[in-house]
């Protein structure tokens, strides 16, 4: 999974060290953040209510600094930035007014006390967007801030795709590049709750957020949503100096359920099927090192899924992506190049898969769609009736391997 904890030996004595001071701090900042929580509640917003929960979030570890506040636009009704950890709004509302709307969880008492906005739309993103604009067109309402990663990053390698719907609401907005620091634990962690994130910072020494206000951004005449969150996105990836990536929230979330995936397969519940069923692990492999015991079960898994391809091939290949799905996949794609076992069942494999993948590539026309009939055992004449039965294999393993 995601490293929480650093790996240096220096670093992670460090923080032997300091465990029993973070959790003394731990608990005293629980107690400080309670009363902070009711002041900010009893006070009504005004910059002297931020200068009074700033100076209380100190105490806590929480400093925010911000960078040419000058640059900030009074007349801008909507920020963009982009999404570090789960208080990045928090932060932000402590150096203006502005209100982030709740996109995710439920309403109710937890969604206002963690600073959130509800508007009490449920249906589509549209729906949304027209609430925002309706909440906008009132002068007298907080400007919106906006994170159209709509996951949170660490923000050190690259910004995720933006999404169009923010840049749907008005034609200027203002980018804001948030960069946050903490010794000794790591900033955003994935998968990890508004809990923990608040414990982690509670039980760090400090925590130091670092706002960098943008000039405005307007739309030009006649670009679309899409553009305009592109143009906007490569100008806060410069700002921050990270790459600007077409990755998107859906694309971590499958990620994330992938390296689950990979870091669960040595320990399969034992009954999940039948002690029958499940491979033998060879006698040949005792006293071997437990990574070529873990490369050796990922493999016999791969074996059960394309029983045509040499084992040797699929060890050589999971050694280098450590991951079954990819592995398969790159069998099934030709990426890998090996020849079938000609006495295991899968046997209706005739050729390299290299081969086939060559004459898959080179027909050109419309998409074939696989039928629900079973793939040929024979070898078909025709390239094309080759191709079609290669595809209902390869959905048919798709299958079997997502089961």
């Amino acid at each position: 999974m995601v490293r929480l904890f650093p790996t240096d030996g220096f670093l992670l004595l460090a923080l032997l060290l300091y465990a029993p001071v973070g959790l003394c701090l731990l608990v005293l900042r629980l107690f400080i953040g309670v009363h902070v929580f009711l002041i900010s509640c009893a006070l009504p917003d005004s910059v002297l209510r931020r200068f009074i929960v700033r100076v209380m979030c100190s105490v806590l570890g929480l400093f925010v600094r911000q960078s040419d506040p000058q640059l900030r636009d009074v007349n801008v009704r909507v920020y963009i930035a982009n999404h570090v950890t789960q208080f990045d709004h928090n932060v932000i509302n402590l150096l203006t007014s502005c209100n982030t709307p709740a996109l995710n969880g439920a309403p109710g008492f937890i969604c206002w006390s963690r600073g959130f906005m509800e508007l009490g739309v449920t249906g589509s993103r549209a729906e949304l967007v027209d609430s925002l604009k309706v909440y906008s067109s009132h002068r007298g309402n907080p400007p919106l801030l906006l994170f159209p990663e709509e996951a949170a990053t660490n923000g050190r390698a690259g910004l995720l795709c933006f999404s169009s719907w923010p840049f749907s609401i008005l034609d200027v907005v203002q980018p804001v590049a948030l960069q946050v620091q903490r010794p000794l634990i790591t900033v955003s962690v994935a998968d990890s709750s508004w809990i923990t994130e608040l414990l982690w910072t509670f039980f760090v020494p400090f925590t130091v957020y670092q706002v960098r206000w943008m000039p405005s951004v307007p739309r030009r005449a006649e670009e679309l949503s899409e553009d305009f969150a592109l143009r906007v996105q490569e100008a806060l990836a410069m700002e921050l100096g990270v790459v600007s990536t077409r990755l998107t929230a859906a694309d971590k979330t499958e990620h994330m359920k992938r390296l689950r995936h990979t870091s669960l397969l040595p320990f399969a519940p034992a009954s999940s099927q039948p002690l029958a069923a499940r491979p033998r692990m060879p006698s040949s492999l005792t006293g071997v090192a437990p990574e070529d015991v873990r490369i050796t079960a990922m493999a016999q898994r791969v074996k059960e899924v394309l029983p045509h391809v040499p084992l040797e091939v699929i060890r050589i290949d999971l050694a280098q992506t450590n991951c079954v799905d990819t592995t398969i996949a790159n069998l099934l794609e030709g990426r890998v190049p090996f020849f079938p076992e000609s006495k295991e069942a899968g046997t209706d494999l005739p050729a390299p898969s290299t081969s086939q993948a060559a004459a898959a590539s080179g027909i050109q026309g419309s998409v074939a769609v696989p039928s629900s009939k079973p793939a040929t055992k024979q070898f078909a004449r025709s390239s094309v009736e080759r191709h079609l039965s290669l595809q209902e294999r390869k959905r048919a393993l798709y299958d079997y391997a997502r089961r």
